[in-house]
C-alpha cells in the first residue's frame, strides 16, 4: 500500500513524512510513504495526504499550479473514493470557499466557509492571541473510525489563524475551544481533515494517523 503525500510547495513535509513512516512501522503495517508532486503517483496511491501551511489563498494557487493535480485529487478521491486526510490548510482548502486576503475557491468537498478566528476573552481579563497556537484540549468528538482511541480532553498541537466553519453539523468530527468553539477536525464519506497537525500532536496525533493507514471508509 502507498501513501501520497502532495507536495505542492507548502510546509515541512517531511516531518509529516516521518510521522506516516513511523505510524505504518509501529503499528506493523508495510505502507510506502510517498512525497510527491507528480500527480500520476497521486493516482497510483491507495491513500492521499494533503498538508498545507500559511495562507489559503497562497497555498491554493500552490494546488492548481501544479499541472493536473486538482484534477487527480478530484478523480481519485470523490469519484473513486480513495481516503483521504487534509492537515492544516490541507483541510481547509477542501471547503468551499477561503475568505482570507479575498474570496477564493476551495475544493468544496466540505460545505463551508474558511473564515479568520475571532475569539472571545479567555478566563478572567486574558486576551487571546492570533495565531492560535500551541496545545488544545478536544471535544464535541464524533463516532468516527479516525478518533478510535482518542477521548475528549486529548490534546493536540495547533497553530493557525483562520477555522473552517462548516455549513453541515455532522461534517464537524471535533472541536477545541479557543475562546468559543473552534474546528479542529471534519469529514464525511472517505474524506476527514485536521486543523491540528497529526504529525506534531505526540501520541493523539500518532493513533489519527494509525486510524488513517487502516481506515477502509
Amino acid at each position: 500500500m502507498t501513501v501520497a503525500i502532495v507536495d505542492y510547495g507548502s510546509g515541512n513535509l517531511r516531518s509529516a513524512a516521518k510521522a506516516f513512516e513511523r505510524a505504518a512501522r509501529e503499528s506493523g503495517l508495510d505502507d510506502r510513504v510517498l512525497v510527491t508532486a507528480n500527480p500520476h503517483d497521486v493516482a497510483a496511491a491507495d491513500r492521499i495526504v494533503l498538508p498545507g501551511v500559511g495562507a489559503f489563498a497562497d497555498c491554493r494557487a500552490g494546488l492548481y499550479g501544479v499541472p493536473g493535480m486538482v484534477d487527480t485529487l478530484q478523480r481519485e478521491v470523490i469519484e473513486r473514493g480513495k481516503p483521504f486526510l487534509g492537515i492544516c490548510v490541507g483541510m481547509q482548502l477542501m471547503a468551499t470557499r477561503g475568505v482570507e486576503y479575498g474570496v477564493h475557491a476551495g475544493l468544496d468537498w466540505i460545505d463551508g466557509d474558511v473564515v479568520r478566528i475571532d475569539p472571545k476573552r479567555g478566563s478572567g481579563t486574558t486576551v487571546l492571541k492570533i495565531p492560535h497556537m500551541g496545545w488544545n484540549e478536544l471535544s464535541d468528538l464524533a463516532p468516527h473510525p479516525l478518533l478510535a482511541g482518542i477521548a475528549p480532553r486529548d490534546h493536540a498541537y495547533f497553530v493557525h489563524s483562520f477555522q473552517l466553519e462548516a455549513r453541515k453539523r455532522e461534517t464537524v468530527l471535533a472541536l477545541t475551544d479557543y475562546g468559543g468553539p473552534i474546528t479542529a477536525m471534519v469529514g464525511r464519506d472517505n474524506v476527514a481533515g485536521t486543523q491540528f497537525h497529526p504529525e506534531k500532536s505526540q501520541a493523539t496525533g500518532l493513533r489519527l494517523i494509525t486510524n488513517f493507514l487502516r481506515w477502509k471508509p
